[in-house]
């Protein structure tokens, strides 16, 4: 297999340098690393690092902070972390140190994470600002408070402490929207690595089998690649398909029902997120697949629409339109299509949006909306298409409907021209997945 790409150091150099220049001389930005949870006794869950902190130093261990400081002669990036031990490596593994910090991280200065108590008030001095994203972590807010009342304590010294908190998020999260070209690669990366699991699942699918022994084939697959799951993965047979975030995955899958999985790989923390649904037994009933053509044409009237100077609904609003008409020509909603859009009729069936940001979460961050206005499509923005169709039983519903639940999801990236569907090589027609089945 191919080496994956990485996001290189000087990708990262540019990104701290990005954000030095939007908040500021006279300012320090303070990022605190993830920590690592238990599961249970003595046993943790798989360490995850901050997505902000990741996307600002390419660090990946827990116990550390980033602090970012403008103009600051000595040193504008100064990295706090664990020193290296030879008793917890034994144990947990290698440790990058505070010699890696500077050498390997390019951090400016790199100081023991035990020592932030009696360093990071210091550097606070004389900066009028503290940009930090408050609420992530509530004990890691009351240190940063600590060490401001700390600086204010000292204020008949002649010592300044800031005025004023900034969430870090307004400027860095508008940064992560746009995606570069070393993040479009992991993108793809992932998305290849996605492809291949979902074909793999559809090939091992038998009704019979369980949703878990489906969900390990996609497990297999990332785990090859070197990858992870970027989150819980849903198998949903029949009417767990009907589920939007269905995902225990442990009942039998039945003959002459679907399979709807969403499930995506993550690339050194950037995520894919695919969704597909074909039947259990390779072969679509009728009622299904008039209600799966409806889902397709909706996505790709919802593809059509992403590119740049449309506004984020514009997918959302052309796959509305395809599945309200799609949904009253199948007999499931009466009356004229604008009217059953503006009193959202399609809702019961119908009940979510039609994507949402991708990225180094799979929910990635940015604004939707600018001054209460659907934001501008741009090239650079990375995004999900996901249109769906939800029938739970219902005595207003013929039962030939009944627990079908549909979703074809693909993520794009925004070009100058239009868009790159980054999962494209992941087969949809009804027509290829019965053969891709069958083979």
């Amino acid at each position: 297999m191919k080496e994956l790409a990485k996001i290189t150091p000087e990708e990262f150099i540019q990104r701290r340098k990005a954000l030095m220049e939007k908040i500021g001389k006279n300012s320090i930005a303070i990022i605190p690393s993830s920590e690592v949870k238990y599961r249970n006794s003595d046993a943790e869950f798989a360490f995850r690092q901050n997505s902000d902190f990741l996307y600002l130093t390419g660090f990946n261990e827990p116990k550390s902070v980033a602090v970012i400081l403008p103009g600051r002669e000595e040193s504008e990036y100064i990295l706090f972390c664990r020193e290296k031990d030879p008793k917890t490596e034994q144990w947990t593994g290698r440790m990058v140190g505070l010699d890696g910090a500077v050498e390997d991280y390019n951090a400016d200065d790199a100081f023991p994470i035990d020592d932030i108590d009696d360093i990071l008030p210091s550097l606070m001095e004389n900066r009028s600002k503290v940009f930090y994203s408050v609420g992530n972590n509530p004990d890691f807010d009351k240190q940063v408070i600590s060490w401001v009342n700390s600086l204010r304590a000292k204020v008949r010294n002649g010592v300044q402490a800031p005025h004023e908190f900034v969430s870090l998020d307004v400027f860095l999260h508008e940064m992560r929207l746009f995606k570069s070209p070393q993040e479009q690669q992991l993108m793809r990366d992932a998305g290849a690595v996605s492809v291949r699991a979902h074909q793999r699942a559809m090939k091992a699918c038998n009704a019979g089998m369980m949703e878990y022994e489906i969900e390990a084939e996609y497990l297999h697959e990332f785990k090859k690649a070197g990858m992870d799951a970027a989150y819980t993965t849903i198998v949903g047979g029949g009417e767990w398909g009907c589920i939007l975030h269905y995902v225990e995955n442990n009942d039998v899958l039945k003959d002459n029902e679907l399979l709807l999985i969403d499930a995506g790989a993550e690339n050194q923390g950037y995520a894919s997120d695919i969704t597909r649904t074909f039947p259990t037994n390779g072969k679509f009933t009728d009622a299904q697949r008039q209600l799966y053509q409806v889902v397709l044409d909706a996505q790709y009237a919802a593809i059509e629409q992403c590119k740049p100077g449309n506004r984020w609904i514009d997918p959302h609003d052309a796959a509305v339109r395809v599945i309200t008409t799609g949904l009253v020509e199948l007999g499931l909603l009466e009356g004229s299509i604008d009217k059953l859009i503006g009193d959202k009729e399609y809702f019961p069936f119908y009940m979510h949006k039609t994507g949402h940001w991708l990225g180094l979460d799979v929910h990635d961050v940015g604004d939707y909306k600018i001054d209460d206005e659907w934001r501008e499509l741009k090239a650079g923005m990375t995004l999900t298409v996901e249109p769906g169709l939800y029938i739970s039983p219902s005595k207003d519903v013929d039962e030939k409907w009944w627990n079908i639940g549909i979703r074809i999801e693909d993520d794009l990236l925004i070009t100058e021209s239009g868009n790159e569907v980054l999962t494209a090589e992941l087969l949809k027609e009804v027509d290829d997945i019965e053969a891709w089945m069958a083979d």
